[in-house]
């Protein structure tokens, strides 16, 4: 199986009707199963979900005016309310703020490896996003009206991509966190429209700011890199932000703070997801091996060590349904090739293809 591959062009409000025209079946299957989970997991009715997400609504179209019109343009091309298509996009804020009695669920492990370490002298960067099963996404090639080049995955109806590159050479992997400061009634800059941000920047320096200069409602990781040899890992809380580099040429992050007093906060639960320190330091261990091969690290993301709760995460059966998360997409990215390779479902079960902005 193959994700789609979905071009959009134009200003945001025609990307956003042309993404929600294309993706109306998988927007709907996003909506019904994250409707049913905000109400079964996080307790909040399908009312107060879509309370909650118009307030931000009318915050984002202040915020971020391009990002509120692809959310018009999703909603209307799927044929959904605005509200719908908004809880969807600031779902993050919603779910995580939510984990606050139970753990977060284990999931992605995302890594950077600078030239030294790979056999082509290229910068690599990717994860296994690991998430709810049977969430829908897909593939964006993106022509920005600056003409500028996105290639990169997103969920069926959250809008401009989350997880890819551009043609500056800047890529963008991420990790889920949780702290006791976070709330989403903040309504700050919501982490979607961030990830959205930082990859139409065409400097590091200006992703960086995307993500530090203001603050957040709820934490969350950002791994961005640059061609040819510049990485920065962004730890941050709703205030603070602790930023680190590669140590012997890689960086690898989990889902748990690796540095929560200097981002000025503390972590919920984390006595109870010990495999998100299992995951980040086999991959650690695996990707220690120098020389590396796209193929090595292909290997690395299908690690099974710890499984079900491993690198190449799967649905444990002692969970309940509603409780099942497992490895959505597998990413590499190639950022001197402005090349991206990715898995549809855990990296075990097939191929990567590839898609480079040169020749897509």
């Amino acid at each position: 199986m193959t994700l789609p591959l979905l071009r959009l062009s134009g200003k945001p409000y025609a990307q956003g009707l042309a993404h929600g025209t294309a993706l109306r079946g998988p927007i709907r299957q996003n909506l019904g199963l994250y409707l049913a989970r905000f109400e079964r997991e996080l307790k909040l009715s399908r009312g107060e979900t879509l309370r909650r997400a118009t307030r931000y609504a009318a915050v984002i179209a202040e915020q971020s005016p391009d990002y509120f019109a692809g959310m018009r343009g999703i909603a209307a091309g799927a044929g959904v309310d605005l509200a719908a298509i908004a809880a969807l996009n600031v779902r993050y804020e919603l779910f995580y703020d939510a984990f606050v009695e139970r753990p977060l669920p284990d999931g992605c492990t995302a890594f950077a490896l600078l030239p030294v370490a790979t056999v082509d002298g290229h910068l690599l960067l990717g994860e296994n996003w690991d998430w709810i099963a049977g969430v829908r996404g897909t593939l964006l090639h993106i022509s920005e009206p600056d003409g500028l080049q996105i290639l990169a995955f997103s969920e069926a109806g959250i809008f401009g991509g989350k997880i890819g590159l551009n043609a500056a050479g800047l890529g963008l992997a991420i990790n889920g966190l949780t702290s006791h400061d976070d709330d989403w009634a903040r309504l700050r800059r919501p982490f979607h429209t961030r990830c959205y941000e930082v990859l139409r920047a065409s400097e590091l320096e200006a992703a960086i700011a995307v993500v530090s200069g203001e603050e957040r409602s709820c934490s969350a990781n950002f791994l961005i890199a640059q061609a040819p040899d510049r990485v920065v890992n962004l730890e941050t809380g709703p205030r603070g932000v602790h930023a680190s580099g590669c140590v012997a040429g890689c960086l690898v992050h989990a889902n748990h703070f690796l540095h929560p007093a200097a981002v000025g906060t503390s972590e919920r639960n984390v006595e109870n997801t010990p495999h998100s320190w299992q995951r980040q330091a086999r991959l650690a261990d695996l990707l220690a091996a120098r020389p590396l091969s796209l193929a090595d690290v292909q290997a690395a993301l299908r690690d099974h060590q710890g499984y079900p709760s491993s690198i190449c995460f799967h649905i444990d059966p002692a969970d309940p349904p509603e409780e099942h998360y497992a490895s959505v997409v597998s990413v590499i990215m190639d950022l001197h090739a402005q090349a991206l390779y990715i898995t549809d479902g855990p990296p075990c079960q097939g191929d990567y293809a590839r898609y480079a902005l040169a020749s897509i």
